[in-house]
């Protein structure tokens, strides 16, 4: 894992979000869990050194980000998210099961994992969800650290940012997806756009963002150009007149950005489905 800060380690380089913790004078926070299970079991062993875990907090409600709490269970942690997170923990729909889509990592990412894959009805009696929960922002102190729980919604309804002010850092999740393609989906992206500017004001050196490699403030303006671009080209499709099914073929960005790590052959998927969200909000449909 990367050493981010003196006390704080992030891993930036498996397929799934990008998880953390930090180490305090009263034990350890780890924000986000990995979506696989080695990666997941290796990084509660690596925490625990520094430690008992006190807290682990989840910036949102997919997959990657929430999966691993499953391995962190008997730790003693108690999880907290925002109240919409837990709302959609592992919830399964018609759209996706997300057990099974996680699982689809195993054979090319985690091959090991098998091993400790649990059962798909004993995962579901406890995955390990959400105890604590709020509505809005949150602080939390442990230790010599204050937690900042932030909510910054758009990529999610319960998305958030944890900022460290003793660290100058923040772990923003999804809210910047660095040097990769943006997964845009069921996002709200004014309110997206809105959470962007919320990060601007915070007094930080570094960002950990839910995927791609640490960055700074700078990937702020980056992310919200993008997004931008995105609700601009699908408008002008809308524009034209173009059907859904057009601008799915005809509108993206794939040149300017390869997808996260281990998610590189979803390129075509994430760019329509991107353009397919986009186009259902500016004509009206739920």
């Amino acid at each position: 894992m990367e050493n981010v800060t003196s006390n704080i380690f992030a891993e930036t380089k498996i397929r799934g979000c990008n998880p953390g913790y930090v180490v305090t004078t009263d034990g350890v926070v780890v924000i986000d869990t990995p979506q696989l299970p080695t990666h997941a079991v290796k990084m509660r062993e690596e925490a625990e050194k520094h430690g008992p875990i006190r807290y682990i907090i989840n910036t949102e409600e997919h997959v990657d980000h929430i999966f691993g709490n499953y391995y962190f269970k008997g730790s003693g942690a108690i999880v907290i998210s925002h109240q919409e997170t837990f709302n959609h923990f592992m919830v399964v729909s018609p759209e996706i099961n997300p057990f099974r889509y996680a699982h689809e990592a195993i054979p090319t990412d985690d091959p090991e994992g098998e091993k400790i894959w649990p059962n798909e009805e004993e995962y579901f009696k406890d995955p390990n969800a959400p105890k604590i929960t709020f509505d809005s922002n949150l602080d939390l102190r442990v230790g010599d650290h204050t937690f900042h729980l932030i909510h910054t919604p758009g990529h999610t309804p319960g998305q958030l940012a944890v900022y460290i002010p003793e660290e100058r850092v923040a772990f923003v999740g999804d809210t910047i997806f660095n040097q990769c393609q943006t997964w845009l989906y069921a996002s709200d992206v004014d309110q997206w756009l809105k959470a962007l500017d919320q990060l601007k004001e915070l007094d930080v050196d570094k960002i950990i963002p839910g995927h791609g490699p640490v960055c700074d403030k700078r990937a702020i303006d980056v992310q919200k150009a993008f997004l931008m671009e995105w609700k601009t080209a699908v408008a002008v499709a809308v524009t034209k007149g173009w059907s859904k099914e057009e601008a799915m073929k005809k509108v993206g960005f794939k040149e300017r950005f390869p997808v996260d790590i281990g998610q590189e052959y979803m390129l075509d998927h994430v760019n329509e489905n991107n353009v397919a969200s986009l186009y259902d909000k500016f004509i009206g449909v739920k």
